[in-house]
Formats: C-alpha cells, sequence, structure tokens
C-alpha cells in the first residue's frame, strides 16, 4: 500500500535551498517538513534527512523576521556597489546600493536559488569556486 501522509492543516513546507539538480533543501513546519522526508525516501531519494537547524530559514514562516528588518535595512545607507554582486534569491548581479539593500530584504523568506547563482556565474567567465565558511577543514 503507498505511503498516505496526513494532510496538512495550514503548514507550510517549500524549497530553501536549491543546491542542484539532484538536491533541494527544505524549510517549514517541523510535521510538514516530516512528512516531506518520508514521502522523499517512499519516492526513492538516496538521503532525505532532518538538518539541525534553529529556524525553517528561506522559507515564508520568515515573514515576520523579515517585517522587523526592513525598518533597520531602512535606517542604513547602502551606497553603490564597487563590483557586481551575484544576490542569489533571484540569482542575477546587482550594481546598486539600492538592489543590495532589495536583495537583502527579500532573502529572508526566499530561498537560495544556488544552482542558478553558480550557473550565471559561470556564463560571466567564473572557471574557478572556492569554498569559505565554517566547519571542518578537508
Amino acid at each position: 500500500m503507498p505511503y498516505s501522509p496526513k494532510r496538512p492543516q495550514g503548514e507550510v513546507v517549500s524549497a530553501a535551498n536549491l543546491n542542484s539538480p539532484d538536491q533541494v533543501v527544505i524549510a517549514g513546519h517541523t510535521a510538514a517538513v516530516q512528512r516531506a522526508i518520508e514521502l522523499a525516501k517512499v519516492a526513492g531519494a538516496r538521503r532525505a534527512v532532518l538538518l539541525p537547524v534553529s529556524a525553517p530559514f528561506h522559507c515564508a514562516l520568515m515573514k515576520p523576521a523579515q517585517d522587523r528588518l526592513r525598518a533597520d535595512l531602512d535606517a542604513t545607507e547602502f551606497r553603490d556597489l564597487a563590483c557586481p554582486l551575484l544576490n542569489n534569491w533571484e540569482a542575477r548581479e546587482i550594481r546598486t546600493g539600492a538592489e543590495a539593500r532589495e536583495g537583502l530584504y527579500q532573502q529572508v523568506p526566499n530561498p537560495v536559488r544556488w544552482a542558478d547563482s553558480v550557473r550565471v556565474l559561470a556564463a560571466c567567465g567564473v572557471a574557478r569556486f572556492i569554498e569559505v565558511g565554517a566547519g571542518e577543514r578537508c
């Protein structure tokens, strides 16, 4: 008998990070995410696990945080950029301070379009990518 999850009642689950065609991170209400994990496993996903994160980042549940951020962003001076920046909620190049401010605002409840961002960078001639950030050193 196929898996039949309980239908969500007003719960959110959506793509949060579009990392590659084979890797999508989801976010939302815990119960809805857990049901989606089970559905992914039944559908044959090689790996579907609950990530240890402190909040449902990059989904509609972050709207209250986005609303609180607006005043701080509006009170901060943003200058036009000295070099172009690729915002990853739209996967497009920006150059103005206004676009940078809006990008920070929109990034809060919207998915990270990582795969699209890498494609845009590659189309601009970027051939080498170096990951920098927290975590174990390889």
